[in-house]
């Protein structure tokens, strides 16, 4: 079975700076795991804010911060498949944000995963599995019916 992923930005920007849970990301997310990976739109600002919060709080250097930024915009063009935010997936972020009282991005990144779920759901072949650090996030993802996972939950592979 191929282990497909999908992103959210508290799990993603693991990949750029090290922290708890980085190792298992790096792991997942190699090339040479040829996992397909998959982000939504919103993903670019919301990691390029986590790092420029990094900077101003001193513990990124401008260099450092530089380099995560090449390598994401790297990846975000070869290596994501991007999940692009249109009507439909705003109404339903719309509705997520309702039903859950959950913050606006992360009822796109939820209406994201949930957009393009039914597609792995019809074949047995892939296995789809949200990767958030948020437990809140991981809760409604299951509760919906979606095999979830924390990266915190893998300090070290």
């Amino acid at each position: 079975m191929v282990n497909a992923y999908f992103l959210d930005s508290s799990a993603l920007v693991k990949r750029y700076v090290a922290e708890t849970g980085s190792d298992w990301i790096l792991s997942i997310t190699a090339p040479v795991a040829r996992n397909p990976l998959l982000i939504a739109r919103i993903t670019w600002i919301e990691v390029l804010s986590a790092l420029t919060r990094r900077l101003r709080e001193g513990s990124l250097s401008p260099s450092n911060v530089e380099k995560a930024i090449q390598a994401f915009r790297y990846d975000m063009d070869t290596q994501y498949q991007v999940v692009e935010l249109d009507r439909s997936l705003a109404e339903s972020a719309g509705q997520l944000v309702r039903k859950h009282l959950v913050r606006a991005y992360d009822a796109v990144q939820l209406a994201s995963v949930f957009q393009v779920q039914p597609a792995f759901a019809r074949t047995k072949a892939i296995s789809l599995t949200f990767i958030t650090a948020d437990e809140r996030l991981i809760a409604i993802a299951q509760a919906e019916g979606l095999l979830a996972d924390n990266p915190v939950l893998h300090p070290s592979v």
